[in-house]
């Protein structure tokens, strides 16, 4: 398969040159398919040799002599290191003998960070990065720093919204560089369906012991019906024949393969009445779309669940955002127990926090702004803005700290 992702700036990049520059071994970690091993073939130079264990006779030698392979190493950048997790232990011993920063590029199309053995045996010794697919700011080809704007108090505009058909195409076709070059939507949900089955049928091996693999694609399209919604996981493992700690324990496969999150509820000292259930999101709306059947034509017709899909892509773009923003942010969702709520909040290292809430509607009613205002009472001083990011044209104030903000700000911005 062709990849075209050299023809987009990653943002991720400096990111990754800067933490060569002083860490000894870094990962570059993500999905398969959204551009990792091209940019990390653009660190393989004369004095830093690429290896691929998607390559047979390269995964055969790092599995049966993990400590040879790397001992035959200097500088190095290594493709799918997920694939033969014995290659860590190795890596570690090289940079304990040699602890010269830069020596290691890996990448993973799994969280190896999520198990307790890698982290445990890398600490302090390699940083890692996530890159995940293209974020709609890397398609126009603009340095967005969109999060970084508004905790600096620069509410966003733009001078060229994409609103209607034009935002409904951009959610259906999410960030896969491959998706974005097909031409039609047929031949696009040809390549996530595949893309989905591969996954399952080849990546999860690599990482769990399944014993209903067969299951998997129904708890997914599963998964993929409650997108948005809290996760009830004795409701989900009911759905296809699971105990709710079998259902809890695939859905953390799914996460480590990078195919969805759950999102904690944001919570501080003041929350008494707070709903802890976290929320499934998925991290590409391109392939949420197609699990839940959602087309451009079914999209103008049922708006709830465009509704629903718009708002993981949202999500999907605040979080690529934050892999190369200059602040530190982290993601969390509002709901408690009066079904007042917040798509979601980001807080920074500081503990303020910016409240975001999705519609899919070209204008903002009174009732959106019940879960900002909620969410703006309880966090007092550290409320730094609450937007609600609309299918519209312009950026208007609504309120004390409250803003209607156009959708596309998160990429023409």
């Amino acid at each position: 398969m062709t990849d075209k992702t050299q023809i987009f700036p990653r943002h991720i990049k400096p990111r990754v040159v800067e933490a060569l520059a002083d860490t000894p071994v870094v990962l570059l970690s993500g999905p398969r398919q959204v551009g990792k091993t091209t940019l990390a073939r653009q660190f393989a130079k004369k004095n830093r040799k690429f290896l691929t264990l998607d390559d047979d006779l390269t995964l055969l030698a790092a599995r049966q002599d993990p400590v040879g392979l790397v001992r035959s190493l200097d500088y190095a950048v290594i493709d799918e290191v997920q694939r033969a997790p014995a290659l860590l232990l190795a890596i570690k011993k090289s940079v304990d003998e040699d602890r010269r920063p830069g020596r290691f590029l890996l990448t993973g199309s799994a969280n190896l960070m999520t198990l307790p053995a890698v982290a445990d045996s890398l600490a302090g010794r390699m940083e890692t990065l996530t890159m995940l697919p293209l974020a709609g700011c890397e398609m126009h080809s603009s340095n967005s720093k969109w999060i970084d704007a508004v905790f600096d108090g620069r509410t966003p505009k733009t001078k060229h919204p994409e609103v209607g058909d034009a935002l409904i195409e951009k959610v259906l076709r999410g960030g896969y560089p491959e998706v974005i070059s097909r031409a039609t939507p047929r031949r696009r949900i040809a390549w996530a369906k595949q893309y989905v089955d591969a996954l399952i049928q080849r990546d999860v091996r690599d990482i769990a012991s399944i014993d209903k693999l067969d299951q998997l694609p129904r708890l997914l399209r599963s998964l993929a019906q409650m997108a948005g919604n809290l996760c009830n996981f004795t409701q989900l493992g009911g759905q296809v024949g699971l105990d709710s700690k079998t259902a809890n324990k695939y859905v953390a496969v799914f996460e480590q393969m990078f195919l969805l999150r759950k999102v904690e509820p944001w919570s501080n000292n003041r929350l008494s009445r707070i709903v802890k259930t976290p929320k499934i999101q998925f991290i590409d709306s391109g392939l949420l779309s197609t699990l839940v059947d959602l087309t451009t034509a079914s999209a103008a017709r049922d708006r709830a669940l465009f509704g629903r899909v718009l708002e993981s892509y949202v999500y999907s773009e605040l979080l690529k955002q934050a892999t190369w923003a200059e602040g530190s942010y982290a993601l969390f969702a509002y709901r408690d127990k009066d079904q007042l709520e917040v798509d979601f909040v980001i807080e920074n290292a500081a503990g303020q926090i910016v409240g975001v809430e999705v519609k899919a509607a070209a204008s903002v009613s009174a009732g959106d702004l019940a879960g900002l205002k909620r969410l703006a009472a309880l966090s007092g001083k550290q409320f730094v803005a609450g937007l609600v990011l609309y299918d519209g044209n312009d950026t208007l104030p609504i309120g004390e700290r409250l803003w209607a903000v156009p959708i596309s700000t998160l990429w023409t911005g």
